[in-house]
């Protein structure tokens, strides 16, 4: 087995900090001192080890998407049909292990500050490329290609106004509850009854 670095655990423990900090305190303002101080180190020790607050950010919504990628690959690998690949979408957000309130605070503000900056937008645009062709692809075998954008676009927000609303504190987390829901919403997606596909 082989053992982890000095570097790689820090880097690991920074980026929990940051999750938590952003959580409690938001995305701008908090600051390079407060997520250093919830592990109990400096803000030189940020910048010796990510270079920036900026860096730091963009590495800990890297981390969230491999977790993100890892979890999605769980579900398709059990996926037995298309339909069943296109609930793999929904399960791998909801799942617990990344269904968390400071993963939806972290996950919303980051979005939404990522057209401001180069850096962070070129990582927006390359998720936001994987989301919908994830859901593109599912919903070919599925549903007739004059509608399949509608749909794709109805199910994706459906699953960034999950995620917002429990950043806003608007509603608790409940991973098994947000994925009844969400096959509940393909089941009416699918049978036509939202977005007019009959």
């Amino acid at each position: 087995m082989t053992r982890k670095k000095i570097r790689d655990i820090r880097h690991e423990e920074f980026i929990v900090a940051a999750l938590e900090a952003t959580h409690k305190r938001g995305f701008h303002a908090v600051t390079m001192s407060e997520i250093a101080a919830e592990i109990g180190a400096t803000a030189a020790s940020i910048n010796y080890y990510f270079g920036s607050k900026d860096q730091l950010m963009f590495e800990t919504m890297r981390h969230l998407l491999r977790i993100l990628g890892a979890t999605h690959k769980q579900y398709l690998d059990v996926a037995l049909d298309p339909k069943d690949r296109l609930h793999a979408i929904f399960d791998a957000h909801f799942d617990p292990r990344f269904f968390t309130p400071q993963h939806c605070s972290f996950w919303v503000q980051f979005w939404s500050a990522a057209p401001y900056s180069a850096h962070l937008e070129r990582l927006h645009r390359i998720n936001q490329s994987r989301v919908k062709s994830h859901f593109r692809a599912e919903l070919a075998p599925l549903v007739p290609a004059p509608f399949r954008e509608t749909m794709r676009r109805i199910l994706q927000s459906y699953l960034d106004g999950v995620w917002l609303s429990v950043a806003q504190a608007d509603r608790d987390i409940d991973p098994r509850h947000a994925r009844q829901e969400a096959r509940s919403l393909i089941e009416l997606v699918l049978s036509g009854k939202v977005g007019g596909s009959n």
